[in-house]
């Protein structure tokens, strides 16, 4: 299975309907359809800026995952909101620096009009990880598992 499989079938993904597109080699890509659902308010076309940190987050964690191969946790992001998402985004996400414990990462996402949306600077974990972590499949209930 590749990266993008694994990501398009995470409950929290699906949920808010983002689609990593491709991811490979420390870049990545994405598309997050506009719904209803994702709107900020009852009275207007805007995406809440919740969901377009989410997807920009996951759209630069599959990158840093194209190189890691491992489980890749975001450390930290910051995002610049540079315009009102009201359409379908698209995101693309390169690798900046991938060193031994710690990867960095820019995230440009836009509009289905081409309008730069937001940028994003991310922080995530590139190594250390241990087969014992919380993100391992297994038993919730028993930890040993």
């Amino acid at each position: 299975m590749d990266i993008a499989e694994i990501f398009n079938q995470t409950p929290f993904i699906e949920l808010l309907g983002i689609e990593v597109t491709m991811a490979e080699d420390g870049h990545a890509e994405g598309h997050l359809p506009f719904r209803e659902e994702l709107r900020s308010s009852n009275h207007g076309q805007v995406a809440h800026g919740g969901a377009t940190y989410a997807f920009a987050d996951t759209v630069g964690g599959a990158a840093v995952i194209s190189l890691a191969e491992d489980v890749s946790p975001t450390v930290d992001m910051r995002m610049d909101y540079l315009a009102p998402a009201t359409d379908d985004l698209y995101a693309s996400a390169d690798v900046l620096r991938f060193g031994s414990s710690l990867a960095t990462v820019r995230v440009e996402v836009h509009d289905a009009n081409d309008t730069h949306v937001a940028t994003a600077h991310g922080t995530y974990k590139s190594g250390g990880q241990s087969e014992d972590n919380p993100w391992q499949i297994g038993d919730r209930d028993d930890p040993t598992s």
